[in-house]
């Protein structure tokens, strides 16, 4: 697929809805204005599991593409893409889910200094589901540690964009495609495609993207509050981290002031019956985000 229509269904009746299959063309796109370009890395994962701590990655997809300061994808790299012998045998699940067997693993590997070498060319890796994706990535490829991650599900307004879920799936038939899921190749490809939407404006969603994923943010994390608080708590947005037992969240850098006084009301008042005096503040951008 050369240049890229989203939504363009002039073809279909009002009462039926046709879907293509995706197919992701290498190479330059026409599209977008001269100059230099900026380098994301497209990343997916097909693993073991979901506990990156335990599970292990047993797909690896990537495919580079370049961009413009407009957001506007001008060029799509080849994919690149490795299986990995976990060791053990599959999950029958992971199996049904992916198509992959134990005999399609056997004795492959992923090549770690190639993998790092595209990853530490771009100037943004962007998956998906960044917080699954990147944990799995870094645990596996010690040299692609640190870099610059986006996360196109929760870093895109997609509600705003006319879309009813965030599920990579989804959105792509919402488009008037489909693809195989669940396979890392075609889920990097999915999410190409998604990347060149343009919103009522002509604002691409990568380009909202890299405008969100790039600002400095901050970790809340509510330290003492109250079991009494925890209400308030979630009705404001934070979640509660099991392992350090605190409430968390992550708010913009605009946007402290605010969440100081809110907390400051609402928690860490005598009548809150808190166990400390102040909420812990950490400094996060995209090279922390999502780790």
């Amino acid at each position: 697929m050369g240049r890229l229509e989203p939504g363009d269904r002039s073809d279909v009746a009002d009462d039926t809805r046709t879907l293509r299959r995706l197919a992701i063309e290498e190479g330059p796109t026409r599209e977008g204005g001269p100059g230099p370009d900026s380098v994301a890395a497209v990343v997916d994962v097909e693993t073991t599991g979901t506990d990156p701590s335990r599970d292990r990655i047993i797909e690896l997809a990537i495919r580079t593409v370049r961009f413009d300061d407009q957001g506007v994808i001008t060029e799509v790299g080849r994919v690149e893409r490795w299986l990995e012998d976990s060791g053990w045998p599959l999950d029958p699940e992971i199996s049904r889910l992916t198509g992959l067997t134990d005999s399609d693993l056997a004795g492959q590997e992923i090549d770690d200094r190639a993998a790092a070498h595209v990853l530490n060319r771009a100037d943004v890796v962007i998956a998906h589901h960044a917080a699954f994706d990147r944990k799995f990535v870094e645990n596996r490829l010690f040299l692609a540690r640190g870099l610059p991650w986006a996360c196109s599900c929760r870093e895109i307004d997609w509600p705003a964009r006319g879309f009813d879920s965030r599920g990579l799936g989804w959105l792509l038939c919402q488009l008037g495609w489909f693809h195989a899921g669940h396979r890392a190749c075609g889920d990097v490809d999915a999410l190409i495609a998604l990347l060149r939407h343009r919103d009522s404006v002509g604002r691409t969603a990568l380009r909202e993207l890299i405008d969100t994923a790039a600002a400095p943010g901050w970790i809340v994390r509510a330290v003492g509050a109250s079991f009494e608080v925890k209400d308030r708590l979630k009705g404001r947005g934070y979640r509660w981290d099991p392992a350090c037992r605190v409430w968390f969240k992550e708010i913009a850098d605009l946007d402290r002031l605010s969440e100081e006084a809110w907390l400051a009301s609402n928690v860490y008042t005598a009548s809150a019956r808190p166990r400390a005096y102040e909420p812990d503040f950490e400094a996060v951008d995209w090279t922390k985000r999502w780790g």
